[in-house]
């Protein structure tokens, strides 16, 4: 974590952006949890240490990261914004019932090649892959419920 946060330290110097307490506290929010946390999720829980913190100054900085390539955003289905502090490159399961998002990796997919259709029509540079699908729990759930 501390790693993470030292980068967008240095990240923001890089590019004249100032590295307030409220920004590095909201990116250390995100780096310790592997759950894809909602803005409203990472204001509630920033709020816990910072109790002045805004929603809006989550949001601004939620945008601030994504735009500096610090975080990404994740999973808009039919649920609120989620977004991923995990800077590795790697792929997202997304369950279409309750809405988790899991991390996993897959040289397979690691591989993927831009397809000429696609570059040709610009310079690509970034690749989100997700897959959806229905999670074990929501599975397990599911076989329960027509058991009874």
């Amino acid at each position: 974590m501390e790693r993470r946060v030292a980068e967008f330290i240095d990240a923001c110097r890089r590019q004249g952006v100032k590295a307030t307490h409220q920004r590095t506290e909201i990116l250390r929010e995100l780096v310790a949890t592997q759950e894809h946390p909602d803005a409203e999720t990472i204001y509630d829980r920033v709020r816990q240490r910072i109790p002045a913190i805004s929603l809006d100054t989550v949001y601004r900085t939620l945008r601030l990261l994504e735009d500096m390539g610090v975080i990404a955003r994740v999973g808009s289905m039919h649920y609120r914004t989620r977004f991923d502090a995990n800077a590795d490159p790697h792929h997202h399961f997304v369950c279409r019932e309750c809405g988790t998002i899991i991390d996993f990796y897959s040289d397979v997919l690691g591989r993927f090649s831009v397809p000429r259709e696609v570059a040709e029509l610009g310079d690509v540079d970034s690749v989100y892959l997700e897959l959806r699908g229905h999670c074990r729990m929501c599975q397990s759930g599911a076989k329960n419920r027509k058991m009874r």
